[in-house]
């Protein structure tokens, strides 16, 4: 009797013993898995707003050829990400800004930020990389401020002058959980050396 019973609660060590060992694994793999969501990496696409109007005051919008040049970007940023796509916008505080990213916002249900100081790049840098870390973020900007936010992100320091950015330029810069920061800079839309003069 004293054996059977002491065989039965070998048994029902050995079962708690296997449960622990699987929970503890199991817990292991989503902790793994939350660390490493974590420290994904995380994309920012620089660029400069749309070529603009000649005529539109102070805050012109953008220019037939700039409403070619924003289609233009939705199309080739609207599957960036096979998953997802463009996962959030941030823009100036400006009309050619917001009207170069209607479409793609549109394309992708990304939401729109507007960076009210876009010259404070270290703030902006410090929000992107807090609410939308290991995602996909595309910031338009002033031509100036395009060299100061990747310097801040750790990108390259290898970049034209602002005056030789032209409307065609995409930045992409990869800042990863660990290692070394990658700025890669694509065209799109039609060749673009040099910006038009621009009005304001």
């Amino acid at each position: 009797m004293d054996d059977a019973h002491n065989s039965l609660g070998r048994r029902q060590r050995r079962r708690q013993r296997r449960r622990a060992t699987i929970l503890g694994f199991v817990f292991f793999a989503i902790g793994m898995a939350w660390f490493f969501e974590l420290q994904a990496t995380t994309t920012v696409i620089v660029t400069r707003y749309a070529n603009i109007a000649t005529l539109g005051g102070t805050d012109p919008g953008l220019s037939p050829q700039g409403q070619q040049r924003a289609t233009e970007l939705a199309r080739v940023l609207g599957d960036a990400d096979v998953v997802a796509g463009v996962d959030a916008i941030f823009i100036a505080p400006n009309r050619r800004s917001r009207d170069t990213t209607v479409e793609l916002a549109m394309h992708n249900e990304a939401p729109v930020h507007t960076v009210e100081d876009p010259a404070d790049v270290e703030a902006l840098v410090e929000r992107i990389l807090l609410e939308f870390k290991g995602k996909i973020v595309l910031v338009v900007t002033e031509p100036e401020l395009m060299q100061p936010l990747i310097r801040e992100m750790h990108g390259s320091k290898k970049l034209p002058p602002s005056e030789q950015v032209g409307y065609d330029n995409l930045y992409i810069v990869t800042i990863p959980w660990f290692g070394k920061v990658k700025t890669l800079r694509l065209h799109y839309g039609a060749i673009d050396y040099l910006p038009a003069p621009e009005a304001g």
